[in-house]
C-alpha cells in the first residue's frame, strides 16, 4: 500500500480527440481517489502515439505521485499504452507465458480461436504487478516507482470500474479531506464569490472551490476534519441564507417537489421558450407524480390562449413576452387542476428580439392559492443557455416562493 496525495489522469485514444466520443474515465478515476483522499490535480488526453504517452507520463511524473491511464492496453496496432510507458521509465516489456495462458483459456470458452495480434495484450512492463481484469482481455499494470507508481488500466469504463475497485484503491491511502457541496440558486458566480470571500482568510482559500453551471453555484468545501467541516458549512451557509438550497446531490427539483409535497400541493407548469426543460427536470426525480401534474408547452400564442387560457386582449395588449402573459400563464396553469402555477415566456434568441425587449429578456410567475409572484430577467449567452438559465431561475423562483407562502 502506498501514500499518495496528488494524482493525475491520462486518458489514451486518438478517438477522445478527433471524434465526439468524451472521456469520462477520468470523472469515474477522480471520485473514487477523492474517497481515498488523494487528490487528482491535472488530467489530459493523449492520441495513439508512443511519443506522446511517454512525454505526457514523463511529465506528470514530476508533479504527482501517482500517474493513471486509461485505454491502449488492446490488442490491435493503435493499442500502444505499455510501449508509450515503457519508453518513459526505461523499462523492457516481456511476454508474460501466465498471461497468455489466461488469453487461450478465455478465447477457448468463448468458442473461438485466438488471433495472433491478440498476443500483445500478455506483454508486461518489467517489474509491473499484474492486475486481474475478471470483466475483460487486458489486464491493468501497477508499476511501484519508490514513492511513485504508474497504473495502466483499460479503456472500457466497466473493466476499468472493476480493476480500479479491486486491485487498485486498496493499495491506495491519502491524506485524510472530507467534502461538501453547498448549492446554490438565483445567483451567478460572481454574486457568489463576493458574498463569502470575506471568509477565505479564515479557513484558506485553496479549500473552497466555486462550481459556476446554469443557474446554480455549487461551493465545495475541503477540510481535513469532521470539525474543521462543520465549521465551515455553518459559516457559509449564514453567508448564503436562502440562496442556499441543499448539500451535496440535492437538486433544485428535488427541493421543490419536497417542498410540494410538504403542503399536499400540486403543481402544474406551463412553458413557451423553455419547451418542457422544467417539466423535463422535474419527472427526472422518481416520485414526482407525487406533486407534479404535469404541464403544457404553449410555444404558439394561439395556445396560449387555447390550452391554457390567455385572455387574447393581454396578448395582443403586452405580447407573449411580458408580465402579464406570465401571470396569466401561471394562473392558467393552476386551472389544469393544481394549487400551484409555474410559467416561463421569453425570447431565447439568436432573433426575435428588439430594443425594448432584447434576446434573453425572460418573464416567469408562480402562481398559489394566495399571490402572484414574478420576475423578470435578462440572460445572456446561447439560446440554449438562455432556455437553461431560465429553467432554473424558475425552479429557484417557485422555491422561494413556497417558503415564503403562508
Amino acid at each position: 500500500m502506498g501514500h499518495f496525495v496528488r494524482a493525475a489522469f491520462v486518458a489514451v485514444g486518438s478517438e477522445l480527440l478527433r471524434t465526439p466520443r468524451l472521456d469520462t474515465n477520468s470523472l469515474r478515476v477522480g471520485e473514487k481517489l477523492a474517497g481515498r483522499g488523494v487528490v487528482l490535480v491535472e488530467k489530459r488526453c493523449v492520441p495513439d502515439e508512443v511519443a506522446a504517452i511517454a512525454r505526457a507520463v514523463e511529465e506528470l511524473l514530476a508533479r504527482a505521485d501517482l500517474v493513471l491511464l486509461s485505454g491502449g492496453l488492446g490488442p490491435t496496432a493503435d493499442d500502444v499504452t505499455r510501449e508509450g510507458v515503457a519508453q518513459a521509465l526505461g523499462r523492457k516489456l516481456t511476454l508474460d507465458e501466465g498471461i497468455l495462458g489466461q488469453l487461450e483459456d478465455r478465447y477457448r470458452r468463448l468458442g473461438r480461436t485466438m488471433p495472433s495480434i491478440a498476443r500483445r495484450m500478455a506483454y508486461v512492463l518489467e517489474g509491473a504487478d499484474v492486475l486481474a481484469n475478471p470483466r475483460g482481455t487486458a489486464p491493468g499494470l501497477w508499476l511501484s516507482l519508490g514513492s511513485q507508481a504508474v497504473v495502466l488500466l483499460p479503456g472500457v469504463p466497466e473493466e476499468l470500474d472493476t480493476i480500479l475497485t479491486l486491485h487498485v484503491l486498496p493499495r491506495v491511502t491519502g491524506r485524510p479531506f472530507l467534502v461538501r457541496t453547498l448549492r446554490v440558486a438565483g445567483r451567478f458566480e460572481s454574486e457568489v464569490e463576493q458574498r463569502v470571500a470575506p471568509l477565505y482568510p479564515r479557513f484558506g482559500r485553496e479549500k473552497i472551490t466555486i462550481l459556476a453551471s446554469r443557474g446554480t453555484v455549487d461551493l465545495v468545501l475541503g477540510a481535513e476534519t469532521p470539525e474543521e467541516l462543520a465549521q465551515m458549512d455553518q459559516a457559509f451557509s449564514e453567508v448564503l441564507q436562502d440562496d442556499l438550497f441543499g448539500r451535496d446531490e440535492a437538486t433544485l427539483a428535488q427541493v421543490v417537489l419536497e417542498a410540494l409535497k410538504e403542503r399536499r400541493w400540486l403543481l402544474a407548469t406551463a412553458e413557451s421558450c423553455t419547451g418542457g426543460l422544467v417539466g423535463s427536470l422535474l419527472t427526472q426525480v422518481p416520485g414526482a407524480s407525487e406533486a407534479y401534474l404535469g404541464g403544457v408547452v404553449c410555444y404558439a400564442n394561439s395556445l396560449k390562449a387555447r390550452l391554457v387560457g390567455v385572455p387574447e386582449d393581454l396578448l395582443t395588449t403586452y405580447g407573449a413576452v411580458s408580465r402579464q402573459v406570465a401571470e396569466a400563464l401561471a394562473l392558467g396553469a393552476r386551472r389544469l387542476g393544481a394549487q400551484c402555477g409555474l410559467a416561463i415566456t421569453g425570447i431565447a434568441g439568436p432573433g426575435g428580439g428588439s430594443a425594448e425587449k432584447p434576446v434573453g429578456t425572460v418573464h416567469m410567475a408562480v402562481a398559489t392559492p394566495h399571490h402572484v409572484e414574478h420576475r423578470l430577467y435578462r440572460f445572456g449567452g446561447s439560446r440554449q443557455t438562455v432556455r437553461e438559465l431560465a429553467a432554473n431561475f424558475a425552479l429557484d423562483l417557485l422555491r422561494r416562493t413556497l417558503k415564503g407562502a403562508p
